[in-house]
């Protein structure tokens, strides 16, 4: 299987061995054979991940009965609320009931939610990977496949590209490696010899969006272009019409509104001009059945699958797919490319040939006839050399394509390589980055390795170490030389460095130092191409030479001095307070544009022996809505400011960081509204008081408005490392809202860069000369540890009760585990007997239809019954809800109040 050992260590030894990983799962006889039939699948984070596909979804649904279900891996409890005070679990049953109802409008009936906790924004997936645990989750996505049965699994983006939430990049992950697993009898073998389940081949995986350019209208979907001409890219049209009359985009918009807690309730209406209208697009990440990349109707991703092919192709069922020995090749090379048959499980293929596409001047030895028909429900393979010409140029993908005709019909399908030099110097990854490589390529994926662009930061006027990684991909040991181009305004030490011995299959490594030495270059994202300095990497062998591209991104710098002998906290920065640099506050990095008046900011640093001092002063037209302080919380909602302290520049996520949210003013009259802080996303997060102690915050708010200044003390001691007084990471980032619905329009900052906030790469740099910080152990990062849990959602367990999914995707129960009786309607509630046949705990409800009117938990002995008044508070209740738990597995029921 392509899932990597250390990417499921415990599950795919548990699965060798033949040891159950999930104990106390049902035995066979508990098959949901009643379980929901999906057509299509989508896996996300959070709910409102899956909105930017209603539009899609809700078409398939309505023209050719497509039924869709999502799996949301958290309920967002960790997210804003800008309608409410409720936050953590009470806040994830809140979401979860807007995500029902804004997927309800594109027909979408069946949500997953897996109980994981939603910790912070993120730009880490491996963070996300570590707080979800890896083998739990993705046994239960491929629960859900093999229960629902999708042929089509949709899912995010799953690279660590600029701004992308870490928990949507592991939740594609997941979805991308259950792909695999759900098919695989060795994975999870359990689900298959406790639970009854079977093993489930869906038919394609992608993932939303599409790398590349394209018009709007109509033709969106033809018109489009790939950045990589190998990416396989579909797009659905958000301007066809509704049986109600409506387009698609305005039903989206509409169910986007339903997402009141994180101020979506204002979203901007749908165009109404169709050529203003955009395209759903998603990219093919794999697939097991053939597809036409030419087709660019909307069903076009459903053909073969969901829906019959077209005219003359192959069976619905049909799988098609190529492989290949490896994914880079270099000039003169060959490949081993296999092709797989697997006949539908219904009919057999008859006389079956496969020929294969190659790009001009490739050639291919292998005979394409297999021998004698194709059995219904069985796999043939036929195996080619394909040879890559030896003047074939580098740095490229190309797809090798292969046709099959049966007597049948016929169908296509490609696979992606990439011709490299024998010996290929790329710029050294980001951590974050190098992981996901290993990934891609380990799970069978390396294509997407093009959806990252290599980049490193320096600060302004600094240098650093630039490693190029050298790999030889040749059959002949390779000595050589490593040259940089870079932009004017960088110098590197040497103009060539050498490496010498390079064996066959071995890496190595040259490292150069790399000096901005024009200080005067724009910092951030007002450098170069939207903050990119783009450079090349020219490696030459003993068989030529290669270029690859890598870019620089410069961070702002300053030095922090100690603070002047007068300096006191207390909103005004005197004369010789601070005597340090000013910092421009002022950019943008996310949001609408912004005038000097409408929002700007500069700021200063100090450092006392044991404080950090932060003076922010921010020019405003408008005061955002003031937070209560009991909501002194996600300061990203209004206007408010964010100090962050990176303490030894180097934290590759934000739990070993501090960051400190600071709302200028709160609406609490009888205190004279003051400010109010906290910690957010960071090393350990809440109330300012507590997570922060001694930290000291004035704030200044001009009468009439015109902005406010804020100064801030931030004890060294509860930062989560001591400083590096030569390198550490530092940012400040502002909000402005000029709206009174708690929804920031405008962020700016000092180090601005998409996503910045969660990347500590992307921090500026200070040093602190004449600071000598104090001996002390790193803390070690808290992180929110509390979800919202499925046994305390009355919709996920009414549902639950008739789809045949238990609640959690949690291994499901027998049904006669539970049994509800005598169920009636009482003074204060509902009266109603329950038995179990083993021990657990029954979360019992009272529902109308929508929600819970009460809630009631009971412990069960195996046989004994129990009467129990489940509460009711307002409302008619319709029936009474049950999620049993026991050992790891759960069931629901529903039983009608008489």
């Amino acid at each position: 299987m392509r899932i990597k050992a250390f990417l499921l260590p415990t599950a795919l030894a548990l699965a060798l061995s033949g040891t159950p990983v999930v104990a106390h799962a049902a035995p066979p006889t508990a098959r949901p054979t009643d379980a929901v039939d999906l057509d299509v699948l989508f896996v996300s984070a959070h709910p409102d991940d899956e909105a930017g596909s209603l539009a899609t979804l809700g078409q398939w649904k309505e023209k050719y009965g497509a039924k869709a279900g999502v799996v949301t891996i958290t309920r967002g409890e960790g997210g804003g609320n800008a309608v409410g005070l409720e936050e953590g679990p009470p806040l994830g049953i809140i979401r979860e009931r807007e995500e029902r109802t804004a997927i309800g409008k594109a027909g979408v009936e069946n949500l997953y939610n897996l109980d994981r906790v939603d910790f912070w924004y993120t730009a880490s997936a491996p963070l996300s990977e570590q707080i979800w645990g890896h083998d739990e989750t993705l046994g239960q996505i491929v629960r859900v496949i093999r229960q629902t049965r999708p042929e089509i699994l949709m899912t995010m983006n799953p690279s660590p590209t600029p701004g992308n939430h870490g928990n949507h990049q592991q939740a594609a992950r997941f979805a991308a490696e259950a792909f695999h697993a759900a098919a695989d009898p060795r994975a999870f073998p359990e689900q298959l010899t406790r639970e009854g389940l079977t093993p489930f081949r869906a038919a394609k995986l992608l993932r939303t969006g599409g790398t590349g350019t394209s018009t709007a209208g109509p033709r969106c979907a033809s018109s489009f272009v790939p950045t990589v001409p190998t990416d396989q890219v579909f797009g659905v049209w958000e301007g066809t019409r509704a049986a109600d009359g409506r387009t698609w985009a305005e039903i989206e918009v509409d169910a986007r509104r339903e997402y009141v807690t994180q101020g979506w309730a204002s979203t901007a209406a749908a165009p109404t001009d169709p050529a203003a209208i955009r395209c759903d697009f998603y990219t093919l990440v794999d697939s097991r059945v053939p597809y036409d990349p030419s087709d660019t109707s909307p069903e076009a991703i459903l053909r073969g699958s969901v829906l019959p092919p077209a005219a003359g192709g192959l069976p619905r069922g049909t799988e098609f797919q190529l492989t290949a020995d490896r994914f880079d090749l270099a000039p003169g090379q060959r490949v081993t490319v296999t092709a797989h048959v697997r006949a539908p499980r219904n009919r057999a293929l008859t006389a079956p040939r496969i020929a294969l596409r190659l790009p001009e001047g490739w050639t291919a030895t292998g005979s394409g006839a297999l021998r004698g028909a194709v059995p219904a429900g069985k796999e043939r393979t036929a195996t080619f050399t394909v040879t890559v010409p030896a003047g074939t140029g580098t740095n490229a993908q190309h797809l090798l394509g292969a046709s099959l005709t049966t007597g049948q019909g016929a169908g296509r399908t490609d696979r992606a390589v990439r011709v490299v030099a024998d010996v290929r110097g790329t710029l050294e990854p980001l951590p974050e980055v190098g992981l996901f490589r290993s990934w891609a390529g380990d799970s069978g994926y390396p294509q997407l390795d093009t959806l990252i662009k290599p980049v490193l930061t320096i600060g302004s006027g600094k240098s650093r170490t630039v490693r190029i990684d050298l790999r030889n991909h040749g059959t002949t040991t390779q000595s050589g030389t490593v040259a940089l181009g870079l932009p004017a305004g960088f110098t590197a030490d040497a103009a060539t460095k050498s490496y010498t011995g390079l064996a066959p299959g071995a890496t190595g490594a040259v490292t150069f130092t790399v000096t901005n030495s024009d200080a005067g270059l724009p910092t951030a994202n007002e450098g170069g191409d939207g903050g990119d300095y783009g450079f090349t990497i020219t490696t030459t062998s003993g068989t030529g030479s290669t270029v690859e591209t890598g870019a620089l991104e410069i961070v702002p710098t300053s030095v922090v001095p100690r603070a002047g002998q007068n300096h006191a906290v207390d909103g005004v920065a005197g004369p010789g307070e601070y005597p340090g640099a000013e910092l421009d506050l002022s950019r943008i990095w996310e949001g609408q544009a912004t005038t000097g008046q409408d929002a700007s900011a500069t700021g200063r640093i100090a450092w006392t022996e044991d404080a950090l001092l932060v003076f922010v002063q921010v020019t405003d037209d408008v005061l955002g809505k003031k937070v209560v302080p009991q909501d002194c919380k996600r300061q990203r909602r209004t206007d408010s400011v964010e100090i962050i302290v990176d303490p030894k520049g180097n934290s590759t996520d934000t739990s070993t960081v501090f960051k400190a949210g600071i709302f200028p003013v709160t609406d609490d009259p009888a205190n004279g509204d003051p400010p109010c802080w906290q910690r957010d996303a960071d090393n350990r997060q809440g109330p300012g008081a507590t997570t922060a102690p001694g930290m000291t915050v004035v704030s200044k708010v001009t009468a009439p408005y015109t902005g406010y200044t804020i100064e801030a003390r931030i004890p060294f001691a509860v930062l989560p490392d001591a400083i590096d007084p030569t390198h550490m990471g530092f940012n400040v980032l502002v909000y402005d809202s000029d709206t009174q619905d708690l929804s920031s329009q405008s962020r700016l900052g000092w180090s601005t860069f998409t996503g910045v906030r969660a990347d500590p790469y992307r921090y500026g740099l200070v040093t602190l000369p004449g600071l000598t910080p104090a001996d002390r152990q790193p803390t070690a990062p808290v992180f929110p540890d509390t979800a919202a849990r499925s046994v305390h959602s009355a919709q996920t367990i009414a549902q639950s009760a008739v789809d045949g999914v238990a609640p959690a995707a949690v291994a499901r129960l027998p049904e006669r585990a539970l049994r509800l009786t005598g169920q009636r309607q009482v003074a204060g509630g509902v009266r109603v007997t329950v038995r179990a046949d083993r021990a657990g705990t029954a979360y019992l409800h009272t529902y109308d239809g929508e929600r819970s009117l009460g809630e009631h938990t009971v412990r069960l002995r195996p046989g004994r019954p129990v009467t129990v008044l489940v509460p009711v508070t307002g409302g008619t209740p319709t029936s009474v809800l049950a999620a049993f738990e026991s050992g790891g597995a759960a069931l629901a029921r529903q039983v009608p109040l008489t």
